[in-house]
This record gives structure tokens, sequence and C-alpha cells, in this order.
């Protein structure tokens, strides 16, 4: 059997440790919105079953600006959006409950009018999310920081499955972040 010496100095350490309250991340939460061709900015909301209105936004966790979660604000809690798994010819753009109840996502004209929030297209494993305006005209979808910076919504697919994983029960096809602008559109 091995024996170990324990130190005052280790000894003070480890119940410092132990004392020492764990810190939440520490946490910046961007808007995310539609922008309409004349540059207005869109609203976009998730709505739950019973009709009613909730904020998605974009988490950056302790300063990490490479990946940002989006997220519904859903009566204290944070639920997961995604693009779930459809026929449709465009990817339904979904918030999760935990009871697997769907939330619609939806951008708003400032006239009230609901625009579709839908992925539209693919590039390998990224697919472009956008807002779907009248005649069918697309209005990108971005995350807009505090102090002004604007990443591009985007969905992720990790697998080549159709189905990358299941929340709550829902068939989800790929995961939804916030991502910097690629480097071919800041020419």
């Amino acid at each position: 059997m091995k024996h170990f010496t324990v130190t005052l100095g280790s000894t003070l350490l480890f119940a410092a440790l132990l004392a020492a309250p764990l810190q939440a991340a520490e946490e910046k939460i961007w808007h995310i919105k539609a922008v309409h061709p004349e540059g207005r900015l869109l609203d976009v909301k998730a709505i739950d079953p019973q009709g009613k209105l909730h904020a998605v936004k974009a988490i950056e966790a302790d300063g990490n600006l490479h990946m940002l979660d989006i997220k519904a604000l859903v009566d204290g809690k944070r639920l997961p959006v995604k693009i779930l798994v459809s026929a449709d010819k465009y990817a339904p753009v979904k918030a999760i409950g935990e009871d697997g109840a769907i939330f619609a996502i939806k951008a708003f004209t400032a006239e009230g009018e609901k625009l579709d929030v839908k992925g539209v297209s693919r590039s390998g494993s990224i697919i472009h999310i956008k807002a779907i305006g009248p005649q069918g005209v697309f209005y990108g979808v971005k995350a807009i920081s505090p102090e002004g910076r604007m990443y591009d919504v985007k969905g992720i697919k990790m697998f080549k499955e159709r189905v990358e994983t299941k929340v709550s029960g829902v068939e989800v096809e790929a995961h939804i972040k916030a991502l910097p602008p690629a480097p071919e559109t800041l020419k």
C-alpha cells in the first residue's frame, strides 16, 4: 500500500478549492435578426403551440467567438433550435421543448407579417438559413453582438446520416449555430 505525505500547504490549497464557489461561465447574449434587402432588421422569434412569442438568441460563452449556440428563451429555459428532418423543399428551423413540443421560428416585418425561417440550400456540411420574404426572396439571418459584430446563422451537419440526433424524441437533421462570416464574404 502506498502512502503519501500531506503537507500543510496542500491541505490549505485543497480546502480553499473546496470552499471556493463554482463560477458560472461568463456569457454574452447576441440578438438574432433577419436582414431585409433594404437594410431593416426583422425580429426573429419562437412561437409556442399556444401562439406566445419567445426570444431567440445566440449565446457567447467565455469569449468563445468561433461558434455560438442558438437557443429559444422560453419561461427561463433555453430550448435548442435545430433543423428538423423533413421532406419539405426547405428545411424547417424549429425550437424543441423538453416535452417534444415544436416551436415555429419566424421573422417579423414591421407590419407584423410572419416570414418562415428555413434551411434553403446546402454547401457540404453547412446549411444556409434564410427568412423567406414575399415572392420567395431570401433574407439573411444573422446574430448581432451588443458591440455590433454580425455573424451568419447556419445549420451544421456533423454526420452523413440524415438523422443527426434526436432531441426530446424529435428527429434532428442539423444543429444551428452562429459563425463568423466566411473569409470570401469579407472581400
